[in-house]
């Protein structure tokens, strides 16, 4: 377990990263990451219902859909929360097959509820979560035959998803770009910047084996501040 309290955005966050132990299945497995992971941010005085964002992790797909059912039923009501899931072997350690990123926030003030934003239908990820003015919104994919195709598509949805929540591109604070291994960051790059004007803070850039279905090659996650 690795565990950072940091101030950002004017409020405090907790990161915690954690690897699951060898078990008879990734489900165990995933199931005392939670566990440990609850443990942790009850002694920084939080809970599961600070979570504002996770990123779940699988040595294989099995263990990337097993570790996510897992996650959908510990993450429900207050505690749900903005996700992304990746298939990344090299992301482990040990010889565990499920790991999670979470990261929680502590608001300015107590009695301030997430609200919460599903997509229409309701699909497993939420679309976004609007928290003490700051707004976290789920990765984004697509399953189109290239990359640029995909940039095409995904970033007007987030584009959507951020005026919705009453924010934009110019109130984004952070891009998570998690890219799959066969693709160039030089390509991604220019596509993004055709697409987004916007100078964004800090852009983070990451590259993985695999995500929810077949054929996506990018998943971007953005965090950014409401203007109201």
């Amino acid at each position: 377990m690795r565990k950072k309290i940091f101030s950002w955005l004017g409020k405090e966050f907790v990161a915690l990263s954690c690897e699951s132990r060898p078990g008879a299945t990734a489900t165990e497995e995933a199931g005392e990451i939670f566990r440990h992971l609850d443990d942790e941010l009850r002694q920084s005085g939080l809970s599961l219902d600070n979570t504002v964002r996770t990123r779940l992790w699988g040595r294989d797909r099995n263990s990337r859909d097993l570790g996510s059912n897992v996650r959908v039923k510990t993450l429900s009501g207050r505690a749900r929360s903005a996700s992304s899931s990746f298939i990344a072997p090299g992301r482990f350690d040990s010889d565990g097959r499920v790991a999670l990123d979470l990261l929680a926030m502590r608001p300015s003030r107590s009695g301030i509820e997430k609200v919460l934003k599903e997509y229409d239908p309701p699909i497993t990820p939420l679309r976004y979560l609007v928290y003490d003015s700051a707004v976290f919104l789920s990765g984004v994919t697509a399953v189109l035959p290239t990359l640029e195709n995909q940039l095409a598509d995904i970033l007007p949805r987030i584009a959507g998803s951020l005026k919705d929540s009453g924010s934009s591109w110019d109130k984004a604070v952070k891009a998570s770009f998690l890219l799959h291994r066969s693709q160039k960051l030089d390509t991604l790059r220019a596509l993004f910047k055709r697409h987004v004007g916007a100078q964004i803070p800090q852009m983070e850039y990451g590259f993985v084996d695999g995500y929810s279905a077949e054929g996506k090659l990018i998943e971007i996650e953005v965090t950014a501040l409401t203007s109201r």
